[in-house]
């Protein structure tokens, strides 16, 4: 069975996977697990996010590909977002800059902001 399919029988309903079989070997484990995060979304929501990722996280390329305006990117992305808590569980050395680099990437390929403005954003950022 597909995530797909899964994911349509649930209808967006919490589940559990109480058996996996590992492929090749035979090898099936029982208990109760729980699906990625990713998984648990609606098939749309993984569409979402699997184009969000083919277009490299840019916003103007998903506006592009779905036909709509970047709100309504931005609402949808945090909307999901807000379903996704494991990367609160990663450890992570230093706090990553990149996403806020991003925005003003995207702010200055939108015609936002300025060269020079974008510059001093990244530069105050490190």
């Amino acid at each position: 069975m597909e995530w797909q399919e899964l994911t349509d029988l649930t209808q967006g309903k919490p589940f559990t996977v109480e058996r996996v079989r590992l492929a090749g070997s035979g090898v099936a484990i029982e208990g109760q697990f729980e699906p990625p995060q990713l998984a648990q979304l609606g098939l749309d929501d993984q569409v979402f996010v699997a184009a969000f990722v083919r277009a490299h996280g840019s916003i103007k390329e998903m506006e592009r590909i779905f036909g709509v305006s970047y709100p309504t990117i931005k609402a949808r992305l945090n909307r999901i977002a807000e379903r996704l808590d494991f990367a609160e569980h990663l450890e992570v050395a230093e706090p990553a800059a990149a996403p806020a680099e991003a925005d003003v990437v995207d702010r200055l390929q939108r015609g936002e902001i300025s060269v020079e403005q974008a510059l001093a954003e990244l530069e105050q950022s490190r």
